[in-house]
């Protein structure tokens, strides 16, 4: 296990750092460095969103309302799907690789992937820059549900249903009232970064709490519903429809860790 303090190589199970002295937790670590990641691909994603808007389409690439959305769903499931087999199946990264090593490939493929989708106007290029996300924060997603019990466990069972509920209930939210998440868009980015800016100072510090948890949540729910809002306002054409998969699945998942420590908290 690596300390995310110094950096230094510590044992397996050890409590504390013996070249800073910090004190370890390794699910709280993942579960710390998984969180500080997911941000940034958000963060990375807020500049597309605003180049989909601005973009010139013509017509022969313009579809159906029902085809958009299906679309958009299609893609959606796809990476959910993916997630869920990696935590069936792979479990803990780190048994596997260096933890520095799948930090960096994670933060390259992720952004590379973000660029990609971003800046393709063609929907198979765009797809393939989806899972170039999907498939690292899948990793990340996975070695955290290991920490917390596995697939089967209650604390994991409750994160995903929990998300479920959530994701139903912001989307018929916006929906219904698109008024109300038209004007959410600055808010939601400035309280972002500023929770971002928040995590790595308390990383650095070493410590760790429940309440930014329970902030990101809320922060995160409100992004659902603004990007389901969101997606309704681009020009319908099928790759506009893979990119909006992205920015929801970036909520989703971001919503998913963020219960995954409340609920685990929770039952200790």
């Amino acid at each position: 296990m690596i300390c995310p303090y110094c950096r230094s190589e510590v044992r397996d199970g050890s409590k504390f750092c013996t070249e800073c002295g910090a004190t370890l937790n390794p699910a709280a670590v993942r579960q710390e460095t998984g969180r500080l990641a997911a941000n940034t691909g958000l963060m990375l994603g807020a500049a597309a969103r605003e180049a989909r808007l601005r973009q010139t389409v013509t017509e022969d690439q313009l579809i159906g309302d029902r085809a958009y959305n299906g679309i958009l769903l299609g893609v959606l499931l796809w990476g959910l799907l993916v997630n869920v087999l990696l935590c069936a199946f792979v479990g803990d990264v780190y048994r596997y690789v260096n933890p520095i090593a799948f930090l960096i490939g994670y933060g390259v493929c992720a952004i590379v992937g973000i660029l990609i989708a971003g800046r393709s106007r063609k929907p198979l290029v765009s797809f393939l820059g989806y899972n170039l996300v999907v498939l690292p924060f899948g990793l990340v997603i996975s070695t955290l549900v290991a920490a917390y019990g596995g697939v089967g466990s209650q604390v994991v069972t409750d994160a995903f249903l929990y998300t479920l509920l959530i994701a139903l209930g912001m989307t018929g939210a916006a929906l219904a009232f698109p008024n109300l998440f038209a004007r959410l868009g600055g808010a939601l980015l400035g309280v972002l970064i500023g929770l971002l800016v928040c995590e790595i100072v308390l990383l650095i510090l070493g410590r760790y709490q429940t309440v930014t948890d329970w902030i990101a949540a809320g922060l995160f729910s409100l992004y659902i519903g603004f990007d389901v809002y969101r997606s309704q306002q681009f020009a319908k054409t099928v790759d506009n429809a893979v990119d909006c998969a992205l920015d929801i699945y970036l909520d989703l998942a971001n919503l998913f860790v963020r219960l995954l420590s409340i609920m685990s908290k929770k039952r200790d």
